[in-house]
C-alpha cells in the first residue's frame, strides 16, 4: 500500500462512522467496515449504546457498489447482529430490503453471507421483516436472485421451525414460483414445499397448494411427498430463548440436574390448516345465486338446488365472518322440510358453515341444535349420517361446547323416540372424547346423572349408548368421579362398564405412545442428516439431489467451489454427483457408422464388411475372426458395449444361418462372462433376440448358457424382470414355455436371494398357469415346485385361487421338491449384485409380505371396542379376512394399534370372543414372523393369562396361539412372559399343568438352551404345588431341561432356592451335586454356630470383613427333605448342643422392609410371604427347631414351641433380634384350625411378652403391623378359652407397645365382619378406659365408633358397647355426650338409661359421682403443673429410653445419656433440668414427659414474682436448640403412622418459650437460624395437612412463627431471614417431592422468608432503636456482594422477590435514619476497591428520599467517595446551634404533616419544647395555615397529658431529659467538637456532634482557618483525632455538666439512652445510643486499619 493510501486511511480513522462508511474512496469504506466488524466483535454487552449508533449505518453499507466492500459490510453486519439483542430488530426491514436489492445477485460468498445475515435477523426476532423482504426477493426477474431467497426461507424454516417462521406467508409466495420459467427456481420451490410438509403436515399443504398447481408439478410433488416422513424439530433458537438457556445453565448444579431430569422434549407444534388459509366471502355470491328465491320455491328440487349452492359455497375451508342470522333461520326451517333430500342438504350446509365459520357460528349453532337433535328420529341412513356429521362438526369446530349442550341433551334423552335418545348419547360420547380433560372434569357431574338415568332405559341401544358415554367420561377423568354414582348399579352393569373402560384404556395406552416414538426416530435421523450436511438448499430435499455444501463454514471453500455446487444444484449433473451411482439401463440410439468408427482400433474394417455380406460363409468366417480378436483383447471392458451393439446390428438377431447365430451367441456369452462390469444396457439389447433363440431347438443350448452368463454378470433379478414382459407379449408360445424352463434351471442355480418373489408368483399365476399350451403350464408347475424347495409350504397361500386340477399337479410337484430352506445353497453366484435387489432380498425372509396398514382403519379399531358383541366379533373376523387376503404374509407396519385393540378383547366378558381373539393373534403371529415380537408390545403376557381359565376349550385355544407364536418368534423371546405366568396365582393348577406340558414339547427345540434357565425357579416352586398333576408336569419339564443343559448348570441355577424347596428338587431330579451341597452346608452351619454361639451373645454385630456370615447365609438356605427330618433329629444328638438361634448374619431392618404387610387391617399370608418366612426360619434357627416348627404335624410344632420356651430366659437378645420371624410364624398358627397348637402358642406368648417387658423392649412399627392385625381379628375365636387368652394377650401388649399406637388396631377390629371380634375389641377399649383413664392415647377418639355399635342388631354387641360407654361416663361424667358423636333418639335413650344405672351403682359402692376423677386430675394440673390427664398411665411411657436401648440397631439412644436416663425412668423427670436432658435425647414419644415439666416451669416463669426465670434464661439457647432438633424428629415420627401428640408438645413448648421476651432474647443467632428454617420447611411440607390433626399443626406452626418474629432478638431475626433468602441446601428439605423441582421449592421457601421480613420491616419504625443497624447492614452487604452486579441486574429485570425485599429493608432503614445511616457501616469495608454495592444503593435511596422531601440531606447528593469523616473533611465548619434547631424543627414539622409519622413528630416537637422552653416554635409556622397551627397546639396538649399520665408511645422510646435549668439556650452553647470555621456553603442538615459521617461525605474547600491537627490526610491519623474529640465530648457531657451538651436529635428522631461502651447499663447518658454505636464502629475500623485488614467481605 502506498504512503498516500496509508495516510488517507489514517486520517479517515478520525472521521465519524457514517462518513467513513460513505467515503468516496473504496479503501476507506473497506477499512471502515473491517474496523466496525472488529469493534462489534469486541462488544460483550448487548445493551451497549454504541450498537444503537451503528444500526442505521448498515442500510447503505450493504448496498455498496464495490463487491469487496459490500462483502466486508456484510461481515460487519454479521458481527453487529451477533453482538446485539432483539432491540435492534426495528432496523431489520430497511437492511433486509437493501440486501435483497443489492446482495443476492453478487458473488457466491456475498450471497452466502447475505443468507447468514437473514438468518441472524430471524434469530433477533425480526421474522416479519424477513418474510416481507422475501416477498420482494421472489418477484425478482433474475432467477439467480430468486433461488438464494427460496433457499434462505428453507433454511430459516428448517432451523427455527414454523413457530418462528409463519408458514402462511410462505404458502402465499409458492404458487407463482411453481410456474417460474427457471427450473432451478421450480426445484427449490418444491424443496421448500416439502419442508413445509415436515412442519405443518402433508394434508394442509396439499389442500392449499395443489389446486393452484399444474398437473405435472402435482405428480412430481406427490412422488416426493412419499419420501417425507416424521415431524420436524427446530435446531436453532431465537435470541431470547438462548438467553433463557444460558440462565438455566448458570443455575446451581443441583438445580440444573433436577431440571435436566425433568426436562421433556418439546412436543411438535400443531398448526391448524384453518389459520393458514384466507377467509372467503360467501354472502355476496350467495345473494347473486338466487338463494333467497330458491329456498321459497314450491318445488322441492328448486329448494334442494338452492341449498346445494349454499353447501358448495360453504365448503371452503375458511369463511369470512358476516351476518348469517337470516341464513341460519332459513336453514332451521329447511331442516324440518317435508322432503328428505332438502332436509339432508340443509343439514350438510349447516355442517359446512360450522366448519368454515367456527366460533363465529356459535350463536346460530345453539339455536339450531334442538332442531337437529329432534331430527335424529329420522330412520333414513342418509339423514342420520348427515345429522351425525353435522353435530360432530359443530362441536369439533368449537361452535358449541359441552357446557352449551347440557339442557338440550337433557331434553333429547327424554324424547319418546329411542333413536333420538341413543344417537344423542352417542354424540355426547363423541363430544366428551374430543374435549379436553379440564372441561370434562368441570362438567362430568352434569352428564353422569343423565347417563345413569339412561342405563335404566327399556331400549338396549340407549343403554349401550349410555355405557359408551360413561366410558368416555371415565377414560377422560378416571374412575374416581364415577365411584359414588356406580354404587347404585348392579353387579352385571358394573362389570360391563368396567370391561368397556378397561378395554378402551388398554387400547389408548398401548396405541398412544407408538407414533411418537416412531416420529422421534425419524426426526433424530433427519437431524443427524441435517447436521452432517451443514446447511442445505431447498432443492436438496428432492430425491436424487445431493445436499448442497456451497454454504460451507470453512474458510478453504472459495467462490469456485460454491459456484460449482450451484451449477450442480437443480441441473442434470446432480445425478453424476450422487453417492450410489444409478446405472442407466435403457440403451440410447447409436448408428452403425458411429459404432464402426469407435471400434476401428479393435475390429478390422474387413471383418465388419464381411459381417455385412450376403454370403453366409463370409459372415461365418468374419464372426470367427471377430471371436479370435475379442478373445485376444487385453482391455475388453472398454469395448464390451460397442461390440455387443455391433453384433446386434450385424449380422443381427434376424440371421438365418444357425452356425453364424451360434457363433454370435458364443461371442456375447464370452464378453458377458469375461468383463469385470457388464452393462445392463447390453442385456437389454440382447434379451429379446436371445429369448427367441431359446425357443429354437438348434440354438437353445448356447442361448440358455448366454442367459445364465447374463445372470452371473448383472443378477437374475434384472434378467427375470425383463423376461417377464418379453415372454408375456411374444406371439411364439415356445418363447414362453422354454423361457420358463430356463427359469427353473436358473432358480436352482442362483436360489431366490436376488429375485422378487411376488413378481415371479404373479407371473406364474397370471401368465404361466393361464396359458393354453400344456408345455407352458407344465414348465410353470416345475418352476413353482423349485420355488417350494426354497421358500416352503407358505407358497401355497399365494396359489389358493388356482384351478383344482392345477392344484393337484402342484401338490405332486411339491412332493418332488420338498422344502429345504437354508439347506439348499445356490450353485452359482452373481459377480456384481444389484444394490436394490440385494437390499430387498436381505430385508425379506423369502416370500413377500403385504403392507396391511391401509386396511387397519380407525373404524375397524373402534369397532373392536364396540359395546355390541356382534360388532366386536365382526371386527375380529374382518382382521382374519385381511390376513387371508394378504396370503398370511404381512408386514409389521401399522399393526401396533391392531394388537392394542386385540389386547382389550382378551379381557372380553364374552368367552367366545376371547377364543376368537386368541385364534386371530396366533394367525397374525404366523403371518408376521419374527417381527411380531416388536409390534405386539407385550400382548403375549395377556395371552398367557387366558391359560388360567377353568374352561378346557379356552386353554386349548391359548396353547394353539402359543404354538403359532413359537413358530414365528422362537421360544427364547417368550421365556420372560412364561416365567411371570408360572408365578401368577391366577394361572391356576390346570393352567400351570398345561403350560408345563407345552413347554416340555418345545424346550428341546430352543436354539440356546441356556435361555430356558429362568424357568427353573418357578418350576421348582411348582414341585411343592398341592396339585399332583402340576408337580408331575413340572418334574417332567425340569427333566427335559436337565437333559439339554446338564446337571452342573441346573444345580448352579437352583442354589438360591429356599432349603425345603431345594431338598425336594434334589430328591425328585436326583441331583447329586445339590445333595452334596446340602450335606456340606449342614456341617458348615453346625460348626459355625457352635463356634460362634457364645461370641454371638456378646457381640451382636459382625465386622465388615467377617467371611463367616456368607457360610451362615449359604447354610440357612439349604436344608434336608421334610420326611427325613425325624430320623435326622433322632440320630444326630450333637445338634442339641448347638445354639438355638443364629443371629450372626441377621439384619432385622432389611427383613422388616422386605416384608410388606397392610397396616392395621389383617390379610391372610400370601404364598411368597410364607416362602420367605420358611427361608428366614431355616436360616436363623437351629436345624432341629426349624424342622419341628415347619412340620405339618402339630405335635412336632408343639415340640418346637417347648424348645423355644426352654431357651427363652437365657436368649433374650437373640429373641429380640429374631422377634419378627417368630411373630410371622405365630400368625400362621393363628390362621390354622388346630386348637391344641394354638393354645400352646397362647401359653408361650405371655411368657415371651413378659421377657420383652423385663428387657424394656418396645415393639417396632413393622413388628406390630405383622402381629397385631391378626391377633385382633382372631380375638373373636369361637372357643371361649381361646378368646379369653387372646383378650389377656392384647391387654398385655400395653407393656411392649404404646397404647396410642395400639388403639388404631383395636379400632380396626370394631369394623370386623366377625361379631365376636367386635365384642372383644369393645370390651378391651372399656378395660383401657377403666384402668388408664379416658384421655389416654386418644381413647376419646374411639368413643364415636363404640357409640355407633349401639345401633347394631346383635344384642351382645349393643350390650358390650353400652358397658364401655358406661365406663367412659364414670370417668367423664356428663362430658361424655360431647364425645359420642351423632346418635339417634333411640340410642340416646339407651345410653341415658345405662348412665343412670351406672351412677346408681357408683353411689352404692361409694365411688363418688361420675366425672369426679377427671375433675381431680384437672385440679392436680393446676396445682402441680403436671399433665396427669395426658399421661399414658403405664410404666413404659415413663421409661422411654430404657425400653429401646436394649436394641442394638436403635438409632435414637445415645450411649453417654443412658445411665442418667435409666435412673430417672421409673419416676419421670424430677426437675426441669432433668427434663431438658430427656428432651435432648431426641426420642419423639418419650420426650413428651420432659416437655410437660418444661411447660410447667415456663408457666411459673411467666409470673413476675418467680425467681425461676433467671435460671431458665441461662439454658434458653440449649432448650430452643433441643426443641428445634425435635421438630423434624417428631414430625417424621408422626408421618410414620404415630399420633401427632409429640408434634403438639414440641410446638407448645416453643410457643411458651417465645412468649417470654427475655427468654426469646437469650436465644442465639445460630439456634434461631436452625429453628426458623425447620419451621418454614414444615410449613411448606405437603405431607403435614395429611397428618392426624394436620390443619391444627399448620395453624400452630404459623402462630409460633409470628410469635418468634414478635419476641426474638430483632437483629438476629433480620440477619437470619436475610441469610435465608439464599437458595437452601437440598439436604435441609425433609422429604423431596418428585412432583416439584428444587427450584420451585426454593421459590416457595423464599416467598415465606420474604413474608417474615415484610412483617419485621412493617414495624421497623417503632423498633429502629432495638436493632443493631451495623449487623443488619453487614448482612445486606454480604447478600448483595455474593450476588454481584450482573446477577442483581438480571434479577431486577426478572422482578426477583428476595432481592426486592433486601432493597425494601435498606430503603426503610435509610428512610428512618437519613444520612446518619452512614454512621452504621463499621462492619462494611467502605474503603475497599471496588466499592461495596450497598453504598451505591444507600446513595440512591438518599437522593430519592430527598427528592421526595422525605428527609433533609446532610450535603449534596450523588457523592462518590465513602471515606472516613476525618480524612474526607479535615476542616469541618462550625455551624450555629440556631441553624441546627431550625433544621430540626423543619424536619419535625414535615413529619407532623405526614399521616404515617405525625404521632412521632408531635412527640419530638414536645421534646424540643421541653429542652428549649425559650424557643418560639410557632415563629417557624408563620406561613402555615391556621388549621395546621391549631392541630399542632392540640397535639402538644394531648402529648403533655399523656406524658403526665406516664404513657409514652411504644413507637418512640424516649430517654429522660436533664433538668431544664441545666440546658442553656442554643444560641450560647456551641459544641466543643465543632472547632472549625463556617464555610461559605453551610450544611443544610447538621447531625449531632457524635455522628460518624454527616457533612463529611464530600470535601470542603480549604480555608485559612484550618487547624494544623486536621491537615494530615492519613486515614488512621484522622480517625485517631476524630476519636479523641468524640471521647472528650463524651467525657465532658457525662461529668462536666450539661453546658457542653448539644441538641440530641438525629435527622428528626429523638434518641434514648443506650448501653455504655464498657458494657455497663447507662441510666442517663448524654450520648445518643446510635452515635455510641457509631463510635464503636469507628473504633472497630481503626483496629482494622492498624492490622491492615481493611478488605471487602
Amino acid at each position: 500500500m502506498s504512503t498516500e493510501d496509508e495516510k488517507l486511511l489514517k486520517e479517515a480513522k478520525k472521521l465519524p462512522w457514517d462518513e467513513r462508511l460513505q467515503h468516496k474512496n473504496w479503501k476507506v469504506r473497506n477499512d471502515g467496515n473491517i474496523d466496525l466488524a472488529a469493534l462489534c466483535d469486541s462488544i460483550t454487552d448487548p445493551k451497549d449504546a454504541r450498537l444503537r449508533e451503528f444500526a442505521p449505518l448498515f442500510k447503505k453499507a450493504v448496498s455498496d457498489s464495490n463487491a469487496p466492500v459490500q462483502e466486508k459490510a456484510l461481515d460487519a453486519l454479521l458481527a453487529f447482529q451477533r453482538a446485539a439483542d432483539a432491540d435492534v430488530s426495528r432496523y431489520a426491514k430497511e437492511v433486509c430490503d437493501a440486501i435483497v436489492a443489492k446482495c443476492l445477485t453478487g458473488r457466491p460468498k456475498t450471497v452466502e453471507k447475505a443468507q447468514a445475515a437473514f438468518l441472524l435477523w430471524v434469530e433477533l426476532e425480526a421474522s416479519e421483516a424477513f418474510l416481507e423482504s422475501m416477498e420482494k426477493a421472489v418477484k425478482n426477474k433474475v432467477a439467480k436472485a430468486v433461488v438464494p431467497a427460496i433457499d434462505v426461507m428453507f433454511q430459516a424454516l428448517s432451523e427455527f421451525g414454523a413457530k418462528v417462521i409463519p408458514p402462511k406467508k410462505i404458502l402465499k409466495m409458492l404458487p407463482e414460483l411453481f410456474d417460474h420459467p427457471d427450473q432451478n427456481v421450480r426445484a427449490s420451490s418444491k424443496g421448500l414445499t416439502l419442508e413445509l410438509c415436515r412442519w405443518i403436515g402433508k394434508e394442509p399443504v396439499k389442500s392449499i397448494l395443489f389446486e393452484k398447481m399444474r398437473d405435472t408439478m402435482k405428480k412430481e410433488l406427490e412422488a416426493e411427498l412419499a419420501n417425507v416422513s416424521g415431524i420436524a424439530k427446530p435446531t436453532r433458537k431465537i435470541r431470547s430463548e438462548q438467553e433463557k438457556e444460558i440462565e438455566e445453565e448458570a443455575a446451581p448444579e443441583t438445580t440444573g440436574a433436577s431440571t435436566s431430569e425433568e426436562a421433556v422434549p418439546d412436543a411438535p407444534t400443531e398448526i391448524d390448516e384453518y389459520d393458514l388459509v384466507d377467509p372467503v366471502d360467501i354472502l355476496t355470491p350467495l345473494e347473486k345465486s338466487g338463494f333467497w328465491d330458491g329456498v321459497k320455491a314450491t318445488k322441492w328440487s328448486e329448494r334442494r338446488d338452492a341449498v346445494a349452492e349454499l353447501t358448495k359455497l360453504a365448503s371452503t375451508k375458511k369463511i369470512a365472518p358476516g351476518d348469517f342470522n337470516e341464513v341460519s333461520r332459513t336453514l332451521k326451517k329447511l331442516v324440518t322440510d317435508v322432503n328428505l333430500a332438502v332436509s339432508v342438504e340443509a343439514t350438510q350446509a349447516i355442517g359446512n358453515l360450522a366448519k368454515g365459520l367456527r366460533t363465529h357460528f356459535s350463536g346460530n349453532s345453539r339455536n339450531l341444535l334442538p332442531v337437529l337433535l329432534e331430527k335424529l328420529k329420522e330412520k333414513k341412513a342418509t339423514m342420520t349420517e348427515a345429522l351425525t356429521q353435522t353435530l360432530e362438526a359443530m362441536h369439533k369446530s368449537g361452535c358449541i361446547t359441552l357446557l352449551d349442550v347440557i339442557e338440550d341433551v337433557r331434553v333429547a334423552v327424554k324424547n319418546k323416540v329411542p333413536l333420538v335418545r341413543s344417537l344423542t348419547l352417542n354424540w355426547v360420547a363423541f363430544c366428551i372424547e374430543t374435549s379436553n380433560k379440564a372441561t370434562v372434569l368441570k362438567l362430568h357431574k352434569d352428564f353422569v346423572p343423565i347417563c345413569m338415568e339412561c342405563l335404566n332405559d327399556s331400549t338396549p341401544e340407549v343403554r349401550d349408548s349410555s355405557f359408551l358415554a360413561l366410558t368416555a367420561i371415565a377414560k377422560m377423568v378416571g374412575m374416581k368421579p364415577l365411584e359414588r354414582s356406580l354404587e347404585k348399579l348392579d353387579d352385571v352393569r358394573k362389570k360391563k362398564l368396567s370391561d368397556m373402560i378397561g378395554s378402551s384404556s388398554d387400547a389408548a395406552l398401548s396405541s398412544g405412545p407408538v407414533p411418537t416414538s416412531g416420529s422421534g426416530t425419524v426426526t433424530s435421523t433427519r437431524e443427524a442428516t441435517d447436521s452432517s450436511s451443514m446447511r442445505r438448499s431447498a432443492a436438496s430435499m428432492l430425491s436424487g439431489k445431493k445436499p448442497i455444501h456451497a454454504v460451507a463454514t470453512t474458510k478453504k471453500s472459495g467462490p469456485a467451489k460454491s459456484t460449482a455446487a450451484k451449477k450442480t444444484d437443480g441441473g442434470p449433473q446432480s445425478k453424476a454427483s450422487s453417492a450410489p451411482e444409478i446405472e442407466d439401463v435403457e440403451p440410447a440410439e447409436m448408428s452403425l457408422e458411429e459404432i464402426e468408427e469407435r471400434l476401428s482400433t479393435v475390429v478390422k474394417q474387413e471383418t465388419t464388411s464381411q459381417l455385412k455380406s450376403t454370403v453366409w460363409k463370409e459372415r461365418l468366417e468374419a464372426i470367427g475372426t471377430l471371436k479370435q480378436d475379442v478373445e485376444s483383447l487385453a482391455e475388453l471392458d472398454k469395448s464390451a458395449e460397442l461390440l455387443v451393439r455391433l453384433l446386434c446390428a450385424v449380422p443381427g438377431w434376424s440371421e438365418k444361418n444357425v452356425q453364424v447365430q451360434q457363433q454370435v451367441i458364443e461371442v456375447i456369452t464370452y464378453i458377458a462372462s469375461t468383463v469385470k462390469k457388464f452393462p445392463k444396457r447390453c442385456v437389454v439389447l440382447c434379451l429379446l433376440g436371445i429369448s427367441e433363440k431359446v425357443a429354437d431347438i438348434k440354438t437353445r443350448a448356447p442361448a440358455m448358457k448366454c442367459l445364465t452368463a447374463f445372470c452371473e454378470a448383472v443378477g437374475p433379478g434384472f434378467v427375470f424382470e425383463r423376461l417377464y414382459k418379453i415372454m408375456k407379449e411374444h406371439k411364439n408360445p415356445k418363447v414362453l414355455s422354454e423361457g420358463v424352463l430356463w427359469m427353473v434351471s436358473a432358480v436352482e442355480d442362483f436360489g431366490i436371494s436376488n429375485l422378487k418373489l411376488k413378481d415371479m408368483i404373479d407371473f406364474c399365476k397370471d401368465t404361466g398357469l393361464q396359458s393354453s399350451a400344456a408345455a407352458t403350464r407344465n414348465a410353470t408347475i416345475k418352476l413353482i415346485g423349485v420355488l417350494h424347495k426354497f421358500v416352503g409350504p407358505d407358497i401355497k397361500g399365494f396359489l389358493s385361487d388356482v384351478k383344482p386340477a392345477l392344484l393337484s399337479a402342484l401338490d405332486a410337484e411339491y412332493e418332488k421338491n420338498p422344502f429345504e430352506g437354508a439347506a439348499a445353497p445356490p450353485k452359482r453366484t452373481v459377480r456384481a449384485l444389484d444394490t436394490a435387489s440385494s437390499t430387498s432380498a436381505a430385508s425379506s425372509d423369502g416370500l413377500p409380505r403385504e403392507d396391511i396398514s391401509s386396511k387397519i382403519t380407525p373404524t375397524l379399531l373402534k369397532n373392536l371396542g364396540s359395546p355390541d358383541w356382534k360388532v366386536r366379533l365382526e371386527s375380529i373376523d374382518a382382521v382374519n379376512k385381511i390376513v387371508e387376503e394378504a396370503h398370511k404374509r404381512i408386514q409389521p407396519t401399522g399393526t401396533v394399534d391392531l394388537f392394542s385393540a386385540l389386547r382389550g378383547r382378551l379381557n372380553d366378558s364374552n368367552k367366545n370372543l376371547v377364543m376368537a381373539t386368541l385364534s386371530t393373534i396366533g394367525g397374525l403371529a404366523c403371518a408376521m414372523g419374527p417381527s411380531v415380537e416388536k409390534s405386539s408390545k407385550g400382548i403375549l403376557g395377556d395371552v398367557l393369562k387366558c391359560i388360567g381359565d377353568n374352561k378346557k376349550h379356552m386353554r386349548e385355544c391359548t396353547l394353539t396361539a402359543l404354538d403359532s407364536w413359537v413358530s414365528a418368534a422362537q421360544l427364547d423371546k417368550m421365556v420372560p412372559y412364561i416365567t411371570v405366568a408360572l408365578g401368577d396365582q391366577k394361572t391356576g393348577s390346570e393352567g400351570r399343568k398345561d403350560l408345563f406340558d407345552w413347554l416340555s414339547k418345545h424346550v428341546s427345540k430352543m436354539s440356546d438352551p441356556a435361555e430356558a434357565l429362568p424357568l427353573l425357579k418357578p418350576s421348582a416352586s411348582s414341585l411343592m404345588d398341592k396339585s399332583s398333576e402340576v408337580r408331575k408336569a413340572a418334574e417332567t419339564f425340569m427333566n427335559e431341561i436337565l437333559k439339554i443343559c446338564g446337571q452342573a448348570v441346573v444345580a448352579k441355577n437352583l442354589r438360591d432356592l429356599p432349603s425345603p424347596t431345594l431338598a425336594i428338587v434334589a430328591e425328585r431330579l436326583k441331583l447329586s451335586s445339590v445333595h452334596d451341597g446340602i450335606s456340606d452346608s449342614v456341617k458348615m452351619v453346625t460348626t459355625n454356630i457352635s463356634l460362634t454361639g457364645k461370641g454371638g451373645l456378646k457381640n451382636g454385630k459382625q465386622g465388615p470383613n467377617d467371611r463367616g456370615s456368607n457360610v451362615g447365609k449359604a447354610a440357612s438356605q439349604k436344608g434336608l427333605p421334610a420326611r427325613a427330618s425325624v430320623t435326622m433329629i433322632s440320630s444326630q444328638d450333637s445338634v442339641q448342643s448347638q445354639a438355638l438361634f443364629n443371629i450372626k448374619d441377621s439384619n432385622k431392618e432389611d427383613r422388616e422392609r422386605r416384608v410388606l404387610v397392610r397396616k392395621f387391617k389383617f390379610e391372610e399370608p400370601r404364598r411368597e410371604q410364607i416362602d420367605e418366612l420358611k427361608a428366614d426360619l431355616f436360616k436363623h434357627f437351629r436345624e432341629d427347631v426349624s424342622l419341628r416348627l415347619w412340620n405339618s404335624d402339630f405335635k412336632r410344632q408343639i415340640d418346637g414351641i417347648e424348645l423355644l420356651q426352654k431357651a427363652l430366659p437365657s436368649s433374650g437378645k437373640e429373641v429380640i433380634e429374631l422377634l419378627d420371624i417368630l411373630l410371622r410364624w405365630f400368625v400362621l398358627r393363628f390362621c390354622e384350625s388346630n386348637t391344641t397348637c394354638l393354645l400352646k402358642v397362647l401359653d408361650f406368648l405371655p411368657e415371651l411378652f413378659d421377657g420383652l417387658k423385663d428387657q424394656s423392649y418396645m415393639l417396632t412399627e413393622a413388628e406390630a403391623a405383622i402381629f397385631l392385625p391378626c391377633l385382633v381379628e382372631k380375638s373373636g375365636h369361637n372357643i371361649e378359652k381361646v378368646r379369653e387368652k387372646m383378650g389377656e394377650l392384647i391387654k398385655q401388649m400395653m407393656n411392649i407397645y404404646a397404647l396410642p399406637k395400639l388403639l388404631p388396631y383395636i379400632l380396626e377390629g370394631l369394623r370386623s365382619k366377625n361379631n365376636r371380634t367386635r365384642i372383644e375389641c369393645v370390651d378391651i377399649i372399656g378395660y383401657f378406659m377403666d384402668h388408664n383413664g379416658t384421655e389416654v392415647g386418644g381413647l376419646l377418639k374411639n368413643l364415636p365408633s363404640v357409640a355407633a355399635l349401639t345401633a347394631e342388631r346383635d344384642g351382645e354387641i349393643r350390650k358390650a358397647a353400652l358397658n364401655t360407654l358406661a365406663t367412659a361416663y364414670k370417668n367423664l361424667g356428663d362430658d361424655v355426650w360431647r364425645y359420642v358423636g351423632k346418635l339417634s333418639d333411640a340410642q340416646r335413650s339407651m345410653l341415658d338409661d345405662r348412665f343412670k344405672w351406672k351412677a346408681r351403682e357408683m353411689d352404692k359402692r361409694r365411688e363418688g359421682r361420675p366425672g369426679d376423677a377427671r375433675a381431680a386430675l384437672r385440679r392436680s394440673v393446676r396445682e402441680n403443673g403436671s399433665d396427669v390427664a395426658e399421661q399414658s398411665g403405664e410404666l413404659v411411657s415413663r421409661s422411654m429410653a430404657g425400653s429401646m436401648i436394649s436394641r442394638d440397631n436403635f438409632g435414637y439412644a445415645d450411649a453417654h445419656m443412658v445411665p442418667r436416663q435409666m435412673t430417672s425412668a421409673a419416676a419421670g423427670p424430677a426437675d426441669w433440668r432433668e427434663a431438658l436432658d430427656i428432651v435432648a435425647l431426641g426420642l419423639p414419644e418419650q420426650s413428651v414427659e420432659g416437655m410437660k415439666v418444661i411447660c410447667h416451669e415456663l408457666t411459673q416463669a411467666a409470673d413476675p414474682e418467680s425467681s425461676v426465670l433467671d435460671d431458665l434464661i441461662k439454658e434458653a439457647d440449649r432448650l430452643v436448640s433441643c426443641l428445634s432438633v425435635m421438630v423434624p424428629k417428631t414430625f417424621n415420627f408422626s408421618l410414620s403412622g404415630a399420633s401427632s401428640r409429640s408434634c403438639k408438645y414440641v410446638l407448645n413448648t416453643l410457643m411458651q418459650t417465645f412468649q417470654i421476651k427475655r427468654l426469646a432474647h437469650a436465644v442465639k443467632e445460630g439456634t434461631l437460624d436452625n429453628l426458623i428454617t425447620e419451621l418454614l420447611l414444615w410449613l411448606l411440607d405437603e405431607r403435614v395437612p395429611l397428618m392426624d390433626d394436620g390443619s391444627q399443626l399448620l395453624k400452630a406452626l404459623n402462630v409460633l412463627m409470628l410469635k418468634i418474629l414478635d419476641n426474638a432478638e430483632r437483629t438476629s431475626s433480620f440477619v437470619v431471614l436475610i441469610n435465608l433468602l439464599r437458595p437452601l441446601d437440598p439436604s435441609r428439605w425433609p422429604c423431596p417431592t418428585p412432583s416439584e423441582s428444587l427450584v420451585v421449592k426454593n421459590q416457595k421457601f423464599s416467598d415465606l422468608v420474604v413474608k417474615c421480613l415484610i412483617k419485621l420491616t412493617k414495624v421497623l419504625q417503632s423498633t429502629i432503636y432495638e436493632v443493631d443497624l451495623d449487623r443488619i447492614l453487614q448482612s445486606i452487604h454480604i447478600y448483595l456482594q455474593e450476588l454481584g452486579m450482573e446477577e442483581i441486574r438480571r434479577r431486577a429485570g426478572a422482578d426477583d422477590k428476595p432481592l426486592r425485599m433486601v432493597k425494601t429493608v435498606l430503603h426503610e432503614l435509610v428512610k428512618l435514619r437519613g444520612t446518619a445511616i452512614k454512621g452504621h457501616l463499621s462492619m462494611v469495608p467502605i474503603d475497599a476497591e471496588p466499592q461495596p454495592i450497598i453504598l451505591a444503593y444507600i446513595d440512591l435511596n438518599l437522593q430519592t428520599l430527598a427528592a421526595a422531601r422525605m428527609l433533609t440531606p446532610s450535603g449534596p447528593m450523588g457523592q462518590t467517595h465513602w471515606g472516613d469523616a476525618a480524612s474526607n473533611s479535615p476542616n469541618p465548619s462550625i455551624h450555629s446551634t440556631d441553624a441546627q434547631l431550625k433544621q430540626e424543627l423543619a424536619a419535625v414539622f414535615k413529619k407532623i404533616g405526614d399521616k404515617q409519622t405525625c404521632t412521632i413528630g408531635l412527640y419530638e416537637l414536645y421534646r424540643i419544647t421541653q429542652l428549649y422552653p425559650k424557643v418560639d416554635i410557632f415563629a417557624q409556622l408563620q406561613n402555615a395555615s391556621e388549621a395546621f397551627r391549631t392541630y399542632i397546639r392540640d397535639g402538644l396538649a394531648q402529648v403533655e397529658k399523656n406524658a403526665a399520665a406516664g404513657r409514652t408511645p411504644s413507637s418512640l422510646p424516649l430517654s429522660t431529659p436533664p433538668p431544664i435549668a441545666a440546658i442553656p439556650s442554643p444560641k450560647f452553647a456551641p459544641s466543643p467538637v465543632h472547632t472549625k470555621s463556617i464555610n461559605s456553603k453551610t450544611d443544610s442538615n447538621e447531625d449531632d456532634p457524635f455522628r460518624v459521617q454527616g457533612d463529611s461525605d464530600f470535601r470542603l474547600p480549604s480555608t485559612d482557618q484550618q487547624t494544623d491537627r486536621y491537615q494530615s490526610s492519613g486515614t488512621l491519623d484522622a480517625l485517631r483525632e476524630r476519636m479523641k474529640s468524640i471521647q472528650a465530648a463524651a467525657v465532658g457531657g457525662n461529668f462536666d455538666g450539661a453546658h457542653t451538651r448539644p441538641l440530641a436529635s438525629m435527622n428528626g428522631n429523638m434518641l434514648h439512652g443506650g448501653p455504655r461502651l464498657d458494657g455497663e447499663p447507662q441510666t442517663q447518658s448524654n450520648i445518643p445510643p446510635m452515635d455510641e454505636r457509631a463510635l464503636s464502629g469507628l473504633q472497630a475500623r481503626m483496629e482494622r486499619l492498624k492490622s491492615g485488614s481493611m478488605e471487602p467481605l
